[in-house]
């Protein structure tokens, strides 16, 4: 049984060891060589992506590294998996688009705001999934 000081002195090394466990390992993860971001790739093309992105609430029924919503495909590594012309004609198409029973709504998009987009959808694609190759909806129906 420790007495009243040796717990006091076990808690506040405990505390000054795990702070410096903390601190160390933040000032390891914000070195430039441990950046996953993809940061420096940002261009005014990517901004507008995610400006058009957001304002029709994509993620309202898709997912981007994992977070949305879960309805429709995840479009992390969209263009790796369909490629830059498959995504194009599905923004700009006039009909809805109905995949597998569900119907996309039909944004009938711009050349210039498609490939905005699908410059957003690139650079997602580049960011370091830390070697996961795709990020699979917990409700897919193939998890390969």
């Amino acid at each position: 049984m420790l007495s009243k000081s040796q717990a006091r002195a076990f808690f506040l090394g405990g505390t000054l060891v795990t702070f410096l466990v903390f601190i160390g390992l933040t000032i390891y993860s914000f070195m430039p060589k441990n950046d996953q971001t993809n940061y420096g790739k940002i261009d005014a093309q990517v901004v507008k992506g995610k400006e058009i992105w957001e304002s029709n609430n994509c993620m309202g029924c898709h997912t981007i590294l994992g977070e949305g919503a879960y309805y429709a495909p995840e479009l992390t590594k969209v263009i790796d998996r369909r490629g830059d012309a498959y995504v194009k004609a599905v923004l700009m198409s006039k009909e809805p688009w109905q995949p597998r029973g569900r119907k996309m709504v039909a944004y009938a998009m711009t050349e210039t705001d498609a490939e905005a987009v699908i410059a957003y959808f690139k650079w997602i694609g580049k960011i370091d999934l830390n070697g996961f190759d795709r990020i699979v909806s917990p409700l897919a129906k193939d998890k390969q």
